[in-house]
């Protein structure tokens, strides 16, 4: 991986404090992600599950991780089942991990072929009485395709129906929400490289280009730093494109006096970073795009600062639907009588901010987390209020990451990025 190596401690530790959450005689399998095909011998480049990852470190495909705290055998109680490397492997992919770089990656001793999972997995379901599977319950996920987490899954139902079956999935959703002090140096690297692209394309923006051409710039900027490029589907939406929430087309021509809506993340090392910045084609914000951006930025600064130990993922948005409430009457896109008369199930500031303001990010964009319990310290959480009028072709969506602190206001870990008015025309203007 292009990636600088992340400590063997970080991976060492979240194996150290899943096992203490399993019950005692159990066992967890966690498999590698498919490598897709797309059709003939064309497949989409491999990208690893987030949860053997994050165990393990291992960062590549046909591989499984299995976790026996008390197995009989000290030896079993972490165990490696990896592809068998060979001089044609070697010539035509690279060489894949062995016993010896497996050991430096994840800090795991014991390391099998994938060709031996038979005999040494039997014996190691004969000593156990309950399996941990590997299940996707986020509460986003909504996928049809079969991954190979799901096939292994079934075929252990169906060969070993008489052991007991838990899920992994409660106790990882627990330890991925708190990140580790190693996870959140990789998290300001992604943002750090996401910074160097957003300055990239603050001098190389005018009209008459393309949005295509500022994703370019972007992924340009992201690989030349060791970045496997975006995140996440990145949007650069010019003028009225901004007001489709998920508008990803990046295919029309930046008009003078519009405003780009650009939301885009670097990855790195798996981890995701996810910003959102609005910017004017042409360079200089008119007097009705820095009053909407204004009250966005507000509403973002004053959202930010509830982001603290204790606080409740419910709550929190419906404190930030006041704020953006008093935003929209200050403009007059509200009044009174729409506050008064609207439904509590969709408030009348939705019409103009209709998505939520913050989620969870880490490994995946849309990260695990605890939202029914209070907010704790070392969660990163992204704030990304917007308002949005189709009527006047703008859109405007500010948006960082923060990490929460045990005292005081969150960090930004895109403290670094442009976002106040004054600097990004300075910017687009020097």
């Amino acid at each position: 991986m292009r990636y600088e190596p992340i400590k063997s401690d970080l991976f060492i530790q979240n194996r150290k404090n899943f096992m203490s959450q399993m019950l005692p005689s159990s066992l967890a399998v966690f498999n590698s992600n498919d490598t897709y095909p797309i059709g003939a011998d064309s497949t989409i480049p491999f990208q690893q599950d987030r949860n053997i990852y994050y165990l393990s470190g291992v960062d590549q495909e046909e591989s499984i991780l299995v976790l026996f705290p008390d197995a009989p055998d000290p030896k079993h109680r972490e165990v490696l089942f990896l592809t068998e490397t060979n001089p044609h492997i070697a010539v035509w992919e690279g060489e894949k991990l062995n016993e010896e770089k497996a050991l430096k990656v994840t800090g795991i001793k014991t390391v099998y072929w994938l060709k031996d999972l038979p005999k040494v997995f039997n014996e190691l379901m004969t000593q156990c009485n309950l399996v941990y599977m590997n299940t996707n319950e986020h509460y986003r996920a909504d996928h049809a395709t079969q991954t190979r987490e799901d096939r292994f899954n079934k075929w252990l139902k169906e060969n070993y129906p008489a052991h007991q079956v838990a899920k992994s999935n409660p106790i990882l959703q627990r330890l991925r929400s708190i990140k580790h002090p190693l996870e959140l140096e990789v998290m300001q690297k992604a943002c750090t490289i996401t910074e160097k692209g957003f300055r990239r394309i603050l001098d190389y923006t005018k009209p008459g280009q393309w949005e295509y051409e500022l994703e370019a710039e972007f992924m340009h900027e992201f690989l030349m730093n060791k970045s496997r490029g975006f995140s996440y589907t990145p949007i650069i939406a010019g003028g009225k494109n901004a007001t489709v929430l998920h508008y990803i087309e990046n295919k029309e021509q930046l008009k003078a006096g519009d405003l780009i809506l650009i939301d885009v993340g670097a990855e790195y090392a798996n981890y995701a970073s996810d910003m959102s910045r609005t910017i004017p084609v042409s360079g200089k914000f008119s007097v009705r795009q820095k009053q909407i951006y204004n009250a966005v930025n507000k509403v973002k600064k004053e959202a930010t600062n509830l982001l603290v130990p204790g606080t409740i993922w419910k709550d929190y948005h419906v404190e930030v639907g006041k704020l953006m409430t008093s935003e929209l009457l200050n403009l007059g896109l509200l009044d009174k009588a729409d506050v008064q008369n609207e439904n509590p199930d969709w408030p009348a500031y939705k019409k103009y901010f209709m998505h939520g303001t913050s989620h969870n990010i880490g490994l995946d964009t849309h990260d695990y987390g605890l939202l029914n319990e209070p907010m704790k310290a070392n969660q990163v959480f992204t704030v990304e209020p917007g308002i949005y009028l189709p009527e006047e072709n703008m859109g405007i969506r500010l948006e960082d990451d923060v990490v929460i602190q045990e005292k005081g206001a969150p960090k930004n870990l895109m403290a670094n990025i442009p976002i106040e008015m004054d600097e990004i025309e300075d910017l687009m203007n020097s």
